[in-house]
């Protein structure tokens, strides 16, 4: 049966940047699919506040967490090797963790945040939670998953601003100098463009132990933004809305699924149809 492909009972996935907006949807589709979840985050308290709304929403039991900073390898190894002690083995892995930086109006902040002030301490600290966390993570949980010979998954958690530019149209401010217009930032474009050729490279470094390694790529979701916003960024979309929270779930069943075993080194996009227009 076709529905069965999607049954994810036996499986356990560890999910990065598990205590944000999406990571809570990724750990509630893998969930509902039969999936062990391990959350992971860099804050204690936001991952215990994760765990408690995953039981109110799923009434699952089958949640651990661990607080991970992905930067840091070491941190990172240790979070495997206990997750192993534990008796416990990663058979998804979601790399999720990211900084979004913010598009906010005031003058400091957007003076930091254009390209010509762009802070070099903020564009490494934000490559190496979204991009080199996403390949250390890969490096540790990925080896562990070919070593053992039973396959797995890697998701890679991309953007539809992988394939093309902000349009930063969307963020400008009217009387307001060209120079203290807000922006959205370099990094986030640069570190979701570089989660496609990690997950290029990944897609076949290990199929031979039956490891697939996919992105998704989300188009802008609604969480409350000012409606101006809210109405720019929709002119911009076919479908005329911004995302609802929870319309990724299905696309994290089916590329974590055998619903998808054919489907290997692929960014699927889903962002209303704004990349076609």
């Amino acid at each position: 049966m076709i529905s069965n492909k999607f049954n994810l009972s036996g499986k356990t996935a560890l999910i990065t940047g598990a205590a944000g907006l999406l990571g809570i949807e990724h750990a509630v589709a893998l969930l509902e699919s039969g999936a062990k979840v391990i959350l992971t985050d860099i804050k204690n308290e936001a991952l215990a506040n994760a765990k408690d709304n995953l039981h109110k929403i799923t009434q699952a039991d089958c949640i651990d967490t661990f607080v991970m900073d992905v930067s840091k390898p070491d941190v990172v190894n240790k979070v495997a090797s206990d997750i192993s002690g534990a008796g416990m083995r990663v058979d998804i892995l979601i790399n999720n963790a990211a900084i979004d930086p913010k598009v906010k109006g005031d003058q400091d902040f957007v003076e930091a945040t254009r390209l010509e002030n762009f802070p070099l301490e903020q564009w490494n600290l934000q490559v190496a939670v979204g991009l080199t966390g996403a390949f250390l993570c890969s490096q540790v949980f990925g080896t562990a998953m070919a070593k053992d010979n039973k396959g797995g998954v890697i998701l890679n958690i991309a953007s539809d601003l992988s394939i093309f530019s902000p349009d930063q149209r969307i963020y400008r401010k009217p009387n307001t100098q060209e120079e203290l217009q807000p922006v959205k930032p370099v990094t986030y474009s640069v570190i979701k463009s570089g989660l496609i050729g990690l997950t290029r490279y990944l897609s076949t470094y290990w199929i031979d132990k039956g490891i697939r390694c996919n992105a998704l790529s989300p188009g802008g979701v609604f969480n409350g933004q000012d409606d101006e916003f809210v109405q720019r960024l929709s002119s911009l979309i076919p479908m005329g809305r911004m995302a609802e929270q929870d319309e990724y779930r299905a696309a994290i069943q089916f590329l974590c699924s055998d619903a998808s075993a054919y489907m290997n080194g692929q960014n699927i996009i889903m962002d209303g149809g704004r990349s076609v227009w």
